[in-house]
């Protein structure tokens, strides 16, 4: 079946809220409007409005010199510093370089790991509390005398964490029950609320979580609704016993409690299960060996809506192993081992750390015990552990200090073992998070990522908007307020699809606008994955809507968009690709009897990648096997539909 490309051309006055098209309002027809078709509460449309009407950009995943692997590798600036980048200020990076975005974040949440807090500071201090220690003595020995012996004490001290080795003795001190991690989580606190401007830019509150089992990651970050009067009562969560546990069951214990003590609200995500090695998307048991049960699949789905399915480490969609037929499956992938390559990564170990194979198992754990434990939404962020929130790959400050911008970063290793290496030039420049909040503020945002009404890019601030139903027309497109429509027939991403009416397989109207100082768009695909009669999960990836001239067949547009990057001057042209896209697609191979997730994938032209900046810039090589182009992209969150029971 050949389906006609719609490209659609928005004003600039009304895109975060609708798409206008004149040729497509001649495919609409020319009969006269009814006034009970307009949308609109008011005369003007914009008034008694009750939907988001633009997304808000910020990071959900920050370190500062707090955490101990940023702190080791040299991070010097704290949670102020934090703050007022992600705020749009310009500041001296730990490297002695200014810094500055091309435009502020709305919001940011700084997620420094909750185990250590302060034990960095006080190796380089040589504090007594260090010194007594054996491998406090060790460490502080070798970040005296620098450069490779202080690198070496950094990973060192890494991996006696990973492998849960930490002098108890000492660590008490930075762990939760010491008065010195009470303070030093208060302090953050404040500096967090000095910055949190309502309105205007929101410093959400809290932490990361980091378990880690024999150096596979199970990492959450978890957030708080709330302000200091509650986070001020508590004290983060750990995995180190006596006090922590690396079981997530154990992490949603302690959230619940939280709720209990303070009567605010909390969410965890999870983020690079590509790093797990297999762990993170379990579907007979945890890593542990307890099997999944009732219990287990409604906790995660109760305290786990979102995945961070894009950073730094690497994208987490989806992998070409697992989806062959997917042409745009294989993108800045870390794929070579777990968090710390003691453990060389296997063809078997994928399917339980990609966010589009747990969407599907999700869907099969839910028919086996009666809840889909990974019903998430999909956020971007950037894990940056230098304290600075940069995702563009023209301003990539890398993930540690002894990454950010030189001659010499793409030149050496970031991480090798015997297992195999991961080179720096392979560090990915993502994410961003896009937020569909009413306003900007904690309460709004985290209510929001509750009802999963986010998406993920990999650095752009394309906006993208979907929405399921089963009554949208190609005559929708012609109206302005797009969005009034989405949610009048609709639902959006992050929703359940209402229940079916008529004979018809779902439509969804989706759109998007380039990133207004990026690049123009490819394409717009819809994922889909189904369960069928016999318990097996399938997928499918349809063009549902590309610029140009191309044609789509059977659900595939197989020419190319072209390139314009010149690698030589680190650039390109916005000559193809178009800077909107919208349509109205319904599934062709809908069964109502199946359960099925649909989200929507949306591809930038191609444009240079961070390594293309640096060798323009420093006048270097650009290293054998590096990645020069990508195509930047958006995720949203799914759409699921259920069958009537």
């Amino acid at each position: 079946m050949k389906q006609p490309a719609k490209t659609v051309l928005v004003a600039a006055s009304v895109a975060l809220v609708a798409v206008s098209s004149a040729a497509l309002a001649q495919d609409a027809g020319t009969e006269k409007p009814k006034p009970d078709a307009y949308p609109g509460k008011a005369y003007s449309p914009y008034a008694k409005r009750s939907f988001p009407a633009r997304p808000l950009w910020g990071d959900s995943h920050l370190h500062t010199a707090l955490s101990m692997d940023a702190g080791l590798f040299g991070n010097r600036l704290g949670v102020e510093d934090a703050h007022r980048f992600a705020r749009g200020d310009e500041v001296m990076a730990s490297s002695g370089q200014p810094a500055k975005l091309s435009r502020p974040l709305d919001w940011v949440l700084v997620a420094d790991h909750s185990d250590g807090l302060g034990l960095v500071q006080d190796i380089a201090a040589g504090a007594p509390e260090v010194m007594r220690s054996e491998q406090g003595r060790r460490w502080v020995e070798g970040m005296r005398k620098g450069g490779q012996a202080g690198v070496a004490a950094a990973l060192d001290l890494i991996t006696t964490f990973s492998n849960a080795k930490m002098d108890p003795e000492m660590f008490a001190n930075y762990s939760p029950g010491s008065n010195k991690y009470k303070s030093i989580w208060q302090r953050a606190v404040d500096a967090a609320e000095k910055y949190n401007d309502p309105g205007h830019f929101t410093a959400l509150l809290g932490f990361e979580w980091t378990s880690l089992v024999k150096g596979a990651n199970m990492h959450r970050n978890v957030i708080f609704r709330d302000g200091p009067q509650q986070a001020k009562r508590i004290v983060p969560y750990t995995t180190q016993a006596p006090v922590g546990s690396p079981d997530p069951l154990d992490l949603y214990k302690w959230m619940e409690s939280y709720e209990a003590k303070t009567g605010g609200s909390t969410l965890a995500l999870a983020h690079n299960g590509n790093l797990s090695n297999g762990i993170m998307f379990p579907i007979d048991a945890q890593y542990s060996g307890r099997k999944l049960d009732k219990h287990y699949v409604e906790q995660r789905a109760k305290w786990e809506p979102l995945y961070e399915v894009t950073q730094i480490k690497g994208d987490g969609e989806a992998h070409q192993v697992l989806s062959p037929d997917d042409s745009f499956a294989d993108f800045e992938h870390w794929d070579v081992g777990n968090l710390d390559l003691s453990v060389a990564k296997t063809d078997d170990m994928l399917a339980g750390e990609y966010a589009r194979e747990a969407l599907k198992r999700g869907l099969a754990l839910e028919q086996r015990l009666g809840t889909n434990p990974y019903k998430f939404g999909m956020v971007g962020a950037t894990d940056s552990h230098t304290s600075l929130a940069t995702a563009q790959e023209d301003n990539f400050f890398g993930k540690h200090t002894g990454y950010e911008p030189s001659p010499e970063r793409m030149s050496h290793p970031f991480m090798k073992t015997d297992q195999g290496v991961l080179h720096s030039w392979q560090q990915s420049a993502s994410g961003l998070g896009g937020v569909w909040a009413h306003e900007n503020t904690r309460e709004s945002i985290f209510d929001a990522m509750a009802r999963k009404e986010v998406y993920a890019t990999t650095g752009s601030r394309m906006v993208v908007r979907v929405f399921g139903g089963w009554e949208f027309t190609d005559a929708d497109l012609s109206s302005r307020q797009l969005a009034f429509l989405g949610y009048a027939k609709g639902v959006p991403m992050g929703g359940d699809l209402r229940k079916r009416e008529g004979e018809s397989g779902p439509n969804f109207l989706v759109y998007a606008l380039r990133d207004p100082i990026g690049a123009n768009l490819d394409r717009i695909q819809i994922i889909k994955g189904w369960l069928d009669a016999d318990g097996k999960t399938h997928e499918r990836v349809y063009d549902v809507v590309v610029s140009g001239d191309r044609a789509i067949e059977d659900g595939r547009c197989a020419t190319p968009v072209g390139n314009t990057v010149d690698i030589a001057h680190a650039s390109w042209t916005n000559t193809i690709g178009a800077s909107e896209l919208a349509t109205v697609w319904t599934d062709p191979d809908f069964d109502a009897a199946q359960s099925a997730f649909y989200y929507v994938r949306v591809l930038e032209i191609p444009t240079p990648r961070w390594v293309v900046y640096d060798a323009y810039r420093f006048g270097v090589e650009i290293p054998e096997g590096a990645r020069t182009i990508l195509q930047e992209r958006a995720y949203t969150s799914p759409i699921w539909y259920t069958p009537a029971k």
